[in-house]
């Protein structure tokens, strides 16, 4: 019997997946990952990295970080305390939905988490104090590898729920696209 629900997404290649709780008197069991039912999705990638965050004050926002390849990664988000807003982007160079952005609220009571594949940038806004997110990975960092988008550029349209009550300073000085130049990343 299957434990978890998946749904694809409007952008290729993501999807959200549900576990199936088994509610008793003791409390909730949920398994939160499967290789055998996500195998469709995951094929002969390997998770090599489990990475959490913890982000103090509801309008806080990470991201939109991604790798460029040959590092590029498969993120699997879950929000383990507290609520996030989840965003991604496509930067895929000739994806059908190539800057297309989508989003999905992830919870500790919805217990949903995320599939984004290689070729999107991904970020959050926290929608509740010391919201946390537990997100597994398909690879390794690499900081020569890494890049961003900017949570706030004209170009991406993306509308957050809240006013931004903290962003690092890296994230925040990201530049804004310049479509003439940017044609995305092929995977």
């Amino acid at each position: 019997m299957s434990k978890l629900k998946i749904t694809k997404l409007s952008l290729e290649g993501t999807y959200v997946v549900e576990p199936h709780p088994s509610i008793d008197s003791r409390g909730i069991f949920s398994r939160y990952f499967c290789k055998r039912e996500l195998q469709n999705i995951i094929q002969d990638r390997e998770i090599v990295n489990i990475n959490y965050s913890k982000n103090y004050k509801k309008g806080a926002v990470r991201g939109l970080h991604y790798q460029k390849p040959p590092y590029a990664e498969m993120k699997m988000p879950r929000c383990i305390n507290g609520k996030v807003l989840d965003i991604f982007v496509d930067i895929r160079k000739n994806s059908k939905t190539f800057l297309k952005s989508d989003s999905i609220i992830l919870s500790e009571e919805n217990q949903k988490m995320l599939i984004i594949p290689e070729g999107f940038a991904h970020g959050i806004q926290s929608l509740e104090d010391n919201s946390q997110i537990l997100y597994l990975s398909t690879e390794y960092f690499y900081g020569e590898h890494e890049d961003a988008l900017n949570i706030k550029d004209p170009h991406l349209n993306i509308k957050l729920p809240m006013i931004i009550s903290n962003i690092s300073e890296k994230d925040d000085q990201h530049k804004f696209l310049d479509l003439s130049k940017f044609k995305g990343i092929e995977i």
